[in-house]
């Protein structure tokens, strides 16, 4: 069985031996990364297909006949056109859960650098501020302390709920709200969150009704001074909305590891560093996900899901 990677250097990071368990199922061809109009000449000939970002639409699906399996190397599987894997009799398989630990950490690795400034703090003291200052401390901004304010999740699937577990852990108040369109009981409408707000964490799947779920009205709706954070998908968020509540000032800081564009421009305004609210804005290049032990989990896991269909089972199947 030929076995083709699209864009593996995003999961491997260079290290090939990464992916020696799928040398067990077939001759494998790895690939760093994959342009969309190398596409079907990479595929030709694979029976099964591995991908991350690289799209296969219809029209790439339908010029590879021998192609009997895709997996992708993440969670969200909008990068494959599944009602034409069906129509065709294609197995479909996506890798859930492999870093909710990693991206509920990092949740709040934006979280301390956004109330404690330890970055700032480092620099300064490095600069010889410290070794300068009348008093035995300094401080480069007022400091938060995270016991007894309210967190609000929108999203409790497995990364929200670690969020949610990770943030009473500090003494947070948690309210899990409800996601525009969900019919998830127990959770409470975000028209009467959203005013609690001391900080807002974004879990939710990207779709119609939840694109710029963070506009004017909501970030309006939050309580001056407010924290946002966003480690979910980029268009959650219209970024023309929060640029102009840091401006303001209704929003106290944001940390994002996603925006609408990936990579981004080298002008998107939100990587301003001469901006009068950078330094209550952190972005991070996509890297919630990452950890090593979570990109050997996502590896393992998609090997296993190939296997589970060469031997006939339904393993994380999505088609």
């Amino acid at each position: 069985m030929r076995i083709v990677v699209l864009d593996a250097f995003t999961t491997d990071q260079g290290d090939a031996d990464a992916w020696r368990g799928l040398a067990a199922h077939g001759e494998q061809i790895v690939h760093p990364r994959t342009a969309s109009a190398d596409l079907v000449a990479r595929c030709a000939g694979a029976e099964a297909v591995l991908t991350n970002k690289a799209p296969l639409d219809a029209a790439t699906i339908a010029a590879l006949p021998a192609l009997r399996y895709v997996g992708v190397l993440g969670t969200g599987y909008n990068v494959v056109d599944v009602d034409t894997c069906r129509a065709r009799g294609i197995a479909v398989c996506n890798v859930p859960g492999y870093s909710t630990g990693s991206v509920a950490q990092h949740v709040f690795a934006l979280v301390l650098h956004l109330v404690s400034d330890v970055a700032g703090h480092a620099a300064r003291a490095r600069a010889g501020r410290w070794a300068r200052s009348p008093d035995f401390c300094f401080f480069t901004r007022p400091l938060v302390e995270l016991a007894g304010l309210t967190l609000v999740v929108i999203g409790s699937g497995a990364i929200g709920s670690a969020v949610a577990r990770i943030g009473a852990g500090f003494g947070l108040r948690v309210i899990a709200a409800a996601v525009p369109g969900s019919a998830t009981p127990g959770r409470t409408p975000l028209a009467e969150a959203l005013p609690q707000a001391d900080l807002v964490s974004l879990h939710c799947p990207l779709v119609p009704r939840t694109r710029h779920l963070v506009d004017d009205t909501f970030l309006a709706a939050i309580k001056p001074g407010a924290i946002l954070i966003n480690t979910g998908r980029g268009a959650l968020v219209d970024e023309a909305a929060l640029t102009r509540a840091l401006a303001s000032g209704q929003l106290g800081g944001a940390g994002l590891d996603v925006l609408s564009d990936e990579p981004p421009a080298l002008d998107h305004p939100l990587l301003r560093a001469d901006a009068p609210w950078a330094d209550r804005l952190v972005v991070t290049p996509h890297i919630a996900w990452g950890t090593v032990a979570a990109r050997a989990r996502l590896v393992a896991a998609a090997t296993a899901n190939l296997a589970a269909w060469r031997a006939g089972q339904r393993l994380n199947r999505v088609d």
